[in-house]
């Protein structure tokens, strides 16, 4: 076997490696996208398809038009991405058209499956427009800058759909609970409380799956994002669910008019569930971002403090306590400090040689225009000197520290064989 070697990846080759994988990652988007979209719109043609009558037709278009729309948004993005991640070398302007062409292919084939269903009439060629509309709508938002967020909101929409489905089959059995009895005006309270529930519902679900994902994102590529990105993409299925209102309000306008036609109880209910439908998509909105913004919030610690910052003790060390080596009545301006800390001058020590004992020599400061007295304490034995600095006040004169010829043979007796310790004088 012949000798390994190393092969150092470049960084076209790291670039070429994440592209695949944001195009694996796109590819299972889209295709989860594309499945939501087929059976929202395999439903509303199977629903308008099994009715008799015009009337009930037009109705049950009404009802399916603004799912989907939501769908077609989801779809549109979605597979955006995945094409825009096949393509990562492509310039802004090349991704946006790239993205925007992306969307309406899926616009145009949702729409053909609503438009064949009776070509003849124009309601199916209004439905099918709003959906391609959708549709291009939302594969625009996959070129914009930040692609990791889109994915987010998609993924978060999807969840938001899922959660709607689960609570709707569980629907019977939750009404009891927010109070719904055999009363009309109890049952319209519970249909209000179960609105909002479910509404808070999606709004959790889309702001945790979206932080969780761009975590995932973070230690996937070592770059994170700013917090406002994060409530962005846990309000963003939200933000879908309002433009789909919008276009379901807008583009499909007709639609809810013809279906309102019917009778007086169908306009009622048309525009029952428009309100529904738009208060549950600002649920979703506001309790997303909420729930993302407070998701990364927790992971935000403390600010570090500052080693260069301000200490407790601006000196450096407590001082050590002075020495006096002179009565206090008769040295009334006489400074004495101990070995210099921060933002102290440090004293200037000559040693007198000794047997073994050291001998300190005290430089003061002097004031303004007056002389500098030096003090000299002799130690006993085995102890050091203590530094002694007189720093006279401005128009006081320092006071003389002298030391007698009797101290001066005290302290030599008591030093044993250490050599006396010259006595500086300062003349007044």
């Amino acid at each position: 076997m012949g000798p390994r070697t190393l092969w150092r990846m470049s960084e076209a080759d790291s670039e070429a490696i994440g592209a695949g994988r944001a195009a694996s990652r796109g590819i299972v988007l889209a295709a989860t996208g594309l499945v939501w979209a087929a059976a929202m719109l395999w439903s509303a043609r199977a629903t308008i398809t099994g009715r008799v009558d015009a009337e009930m037709e037009v109705t049950s278009t009404a009802y399916a038009m603004p799912g989907a729309v939501s769908a077609a948004l989801v779809a549109g993005a979605a597979v955006a991405l995945a094409l825009v991640g096949f393509f990562p070398r492509t310039g802004r302007t090349g991704r946006f058209l790239l993205a925007i062409g992306g969307g309406l292919a899926v616009g145009l084939l949702g729409a053909l499956s609503i438009i064949t269903i009776n070509t003849e009439g124009w309601i199916y060629a209004v439905v099918g427009g709003t959906i391609a509309a959708a549709a291009t709508i939302g594969g625009a938002l996959a070129g914009f800058r930040y692609p990791r967020v889109t994915a987010a909101v998609c993924w978060g929409a999807i969840a938001v759909f899922l959660a709607g489905v689960v609570l709707t089959f569980l629907q019977d059995d939750l009404l009891p609970v927010f109070g719904a009895a055999d009363t009309s005006s109890s049952q319209a309270t519970a249909a209000g409380y179960f609105g909002f529930a479910q509404g808070v519902l999606g709004g959790l679900a889309a702001g945790l799956i979206g932080y969780r994902l761009l975590r995932r994102a973070r230690h996937r590529t070592g770059s994170d994002l700013k917090w406002p990105l994060y409530a962005l993409t846990g309000a963003g299925p939200g933000l879908l669910l309002v433009v789909g209102e919008i276009l379901t309000r807008t583009a499909g306008s007709r639609v809810l008019e013809l279906a309102g036609r019917v009778s007086e109880l169908e306009l009622t209910v048309q525009q029952m569930l428009s309100g529904s439908r738009l208060n549950n998509g600002l649920i979703v909105l506001f309790v997303g971002a909420f729930t993302a913004m407070v998701a990364v919030g927790r992971t935000l610690g403390s600010p570090a403090t500052d080693p260069t910052g301000p200490d407790d003790d601006p000196a450096g060390s407590e001082p050590a306590p002075p020495e006096p080596t002179a009565p206090a009545a008769a040295a009334p301006a006489a400074a004495v400090a101990a070995a210099p800390g921060a933002g102290q001058p440090a004293a200037p020590v000559a040693a007198a040689p000794g047997a073994g004992q050291p001998a300190a020599a005290v430089a003061a400061t002097p004031g303004a225009g007056q002389p500098a007295a030096a003090v000299a304490a002799a130690p006993g034995a085995g102890q050091p000197a203590a530094a002694v600095a007189a720093t006279p006040g401005a128009g006081e004169q320092a006071a003389a520290v002298q030391a007698g010829d009797s101290a001066d043979s005290e302290e030599t007796a008591r030093g044993g064989d250490a050599e006396p310790v010259r006595s500086v004088r300062r003349a007044r």
